[in-house]
């Protein structure tokens, strides 16, 4: 779970210094990390951004890692999100 969220902090300055404007990126955050989306609706909800049956069982794994994760642990990692959206570095692009 550190591992994945470690990620998670790398990729998004990148994101948001590419100009991405976070707010697909955001978005995304958010239904990873909401409980009540099931991993079924997750794929369904990511689909224009699958390229392929590997990224989906990759995604579905991952939305499992937050699955298993208690409302304290989710509530830490959105209000981690919000710290990174609410940045200098994010509200500068």
């Amino acid at each position: 779970m550190k591992l994945v969220v470690v990620l998670m902090l790398s990729a998004l300055p990148l994101s948001c210094y590419a100009g991405s404007g976070c707010v697909e990126l955001e978005e995304v955050i958010y239904k990873t990390i909401d409980p009540t989306e099931s991993k079924t609706q997750y794929i369904e909800d990511l689909q224009p951004f699958i390229p392929g049956e590997i990224t989906a069982k990759g995604l579905e794994n991952l939305k499992q890692c937050f699955l298993d994760q208690d409302k304290e642990t989710l509530d830490n990692v959105l209000e981690m999100m919000d710290a990174i959206y609410n940045s200098r570095q994010c509200a500068s692009y």
